[in-house]
């Protein structure tokens, strides 16, 4: 019986076997449950939450069930990934090395936060806001949504403790975080009613009735 030749991946680099990974710019390998690590680990779940969104709309627009109210959103979906994207370059990056950062690559921007406020009013505009807390999973797209929001709301939590241990982060990273929680809870209310549904209370008894 002949050994088979090793196979190699070029994806599992086996570096992180020992339980540290590397972080994007600077400094040495890290522990993966290192507050930097955790706080960008969020980030990446919020990018994959948010692609479960916009599969959902890709898949109502191949077979022509995309209510025309909800035709832009994957593109807004989609222009959040990236950005977040920013996000999580400026939390992997070490303290010594945060002098390589690209604003609106590797390092957010007020512009950054500035675009969110303009699409928190234009769609809070545009959808009937709940008068008290309701319960996620009226729709799939909705309950994507968020689900994505409260991974971003975790990202905050670590970004804001990793600021108060070593006050190295941008002023506009903590700002963007919360504010885009805010928008996805906007858009998930906006995706219900774009499908002629309205949120369901957190109260029972509370009367309620589809759009």
């Amino acid at each position: 019986m002949t050994d088979k030749p090793e196979r190699k991946s070029a994806v599992a680099t086996r570096r992180g076997d020992d339980g540290t990974t590397g972080l994007l710019f600077g400094g040495e390998r890290v522990f993966k449950d290192e507050p930097r690590t955790e706080a960008y680990g969020a980030i990446d779940e919020a990018i994959a939450a948010l692609g479960l969104a916009r599969a959902e709309l890709g898949q109502k627009a191949q077979y022509g069930t995309l209510p025309r109210t909800l035709a832009g959103l994957r593109e807004i979906i989609l222009r959040l990934q990236r950005e977040l994207f920013v996000v999580g370059g400026e939390l992997a990056t070490a303290p010594d090395a945060v002098d390589r950062q690209k604003p609106g690559e590797t390092r957010v921007t007020a512009a950054m936060v500035e675009g969110l406020d303009e699409l928190l009013a234009e769609t809070e505009s545009a959808v009937e806001l709940p008068r008290e807390f309701v319960v996620p999973g009226e729709t799939r797209l909705s309950a994507s949504l968020e689900l994505a929001r409260t991974i971003v709301r975790r990202a905050e939590r670590r970004a804001v403790a990793i600021g108060r241990a070593e006050p190295i982060l941008g002023d506009q990273l903590v700002p963007y975080l919360n504010r885009l929680a805010d928008l996805l809870w906007i858009l998930a209310r906006a995706a219900e009613q774009g499908e002629s549904r309205i949120a369901t209370p957190s109260r029972t008894g509370t009367r309620r009735r589809d759009a």
